[in-house]
């Protein structure tokens, strides 16, 4: 089967033929329909977030059961599903203290981009791969941990059901799940790339008010005004955190959303919070960036710094809700989805990231 795979950081990404191993215990075999082209997958390729290679990429992905190990019993062959980057096996500490996006065996999985008992099931020319988030779902199938795989109504529609399992849970789920952003809040979203339009999306469903969208880039905030923002704020062009004060009433949001994973970004994001207000960071930056934070003022301001990881999910949980929320017409999908691309186009997909509006989907056939 074809696959994308990363050889060499900084190298284009390599289609290659690949040798997958059938299901073990608590595994599943899914044929993949569709996987969304993601900031996180690129930032593997170029070594901004480093990892053993080679590795095959793809970790936001929706398909149909094709086998099952033994032991799973919550999905069967011809089941439609939506891939879970974080592994929530419901019983270590994080699981059961109500944070299964922490799930112990999740971040195992995710240190590795392999199987929780550090195998894998990916080889090429009798060479073991590593696969993101030990999915790798830019390819024709996977076999994932059973943990990992949330089972979709028959009629799910499963190109748009692949991005609710990354951009849209982990936007909605910032406001939702790691903010909890009250009725009447106002809200300010650096960053409207695929996560950060799902952010203004969350703003929505929370009935936040207003609702400021920040990018250097004019098209974006056009774009982010169809997916709910009253406000948009061109950061290449005035200063950022000034803005959103003016547009607050002089205080600051209530809640900021980083959505970039960028030093200045996040300092601009936690500047533009009002006193006893919330910062949240969703981007993933590099490991070699600190952040600087005034110690005098962060007790004085009494602001909240809050790092959100997948949105704060429970996936058994959300991903449900956010495909009936689409079904009532309260979610856009389809409006996400601005061009879809083959497998063998996927380093036209990673140059399109900076420039492209909504989200990229590489289908399969």
């Amino acid at each position: 089967m074809k696959a994308a795979v990363v050889f060499d950081t900084g190298a284009p990404v390599r289609i290659e033929e690949i040798d997958l191993d059938p299901p073990r215990e608590s595994e599943v075999l899914v044929r993949i329909v569709a996987a969304g082209v993601c900031h996180s997958d690129y930032s593997v390729a170029t070594g901004v977030m480093p990892t053993k290679l080679p590795c095959v990429l793809g970790h936001e992905g929706a398909g149909i059961v094709e086998e099952v190990g033994p032991g799973v019993d919550h999905v069967a062959p011809g089941d439609p599903v939506v891939l879970s980057w974080v592994a929530q096996c419901g019983e270590c500490f994080y699981c059961r203290a109500g944070q299964p996006n922490l799930c112990a065996v999740g971040s195992a999985i995710n240190m590795r981009f392999r199987m929780p008992d550090g195998s894998t099931r990916v080889h090429h020319q009798g060479r073991d791969l590593q696969s993101f988030s030990a999915l790798g779902a830019m390819a024709e199938r996977v076999v994932a941990p059973a943990r990992s795989v949330v089972k979709l109504p028959p009629d799910a529609p499963l190109e748009k059901a692949a991005l609710i399992g990354c951009a849209v849970l982990t936007g909605v789920g910032a406001v939702a799940n790691t903010a909890r952003v009250p009725a009447g809040s106002s809200v300010a979203v650096f960053g409207v790339g695929g996560v950060g339009l799902n952010v203004l999306q969350g703003a929505v469903l929370a009935e936040a008010g207003p609702i400021i969208a920040v990018d250097l880039s004019p098209a974006k905030l056009e774009f982010a005004r169809s997916f709910g923002a009253t406000h948009t704020v061109d950061a290449s062009q005035v200063d950022a955190p000034k803005a959103i004060r003016e547009l607050t009433e002089g205080r600051g949001a209530d809640f900021a959303f980083e959505a970039i994973g960028r030093k200045k970004s996040i300092e601009q994001a936690y500047a533009a919070t009002r006193k006893g207000g919330t910062c949240v960071v969703i981007g993933i930056g590099s490991k070699d960036e600190t952040v600087d934070v005034n110690v005098y003022f962060l007790p004085v301001m009494e602001k909240r710094l809050l790092g959100c990881w997948y949105g704060g999910a429970d996936v058994r949980r959300d991903l449900p809700r956010l495909l009936e929320l689409y079904r009532a017409g309260r979610l856009k999908l389809d409006e996400l989805v601005t061009r879809t691309y083959r497998l063998d186009e996927i380093n036209e997909a990673f140059e399109d990231l900076a420039r492209s509006l909504g989200r990229g989907l590489v289908v399969f056939p």
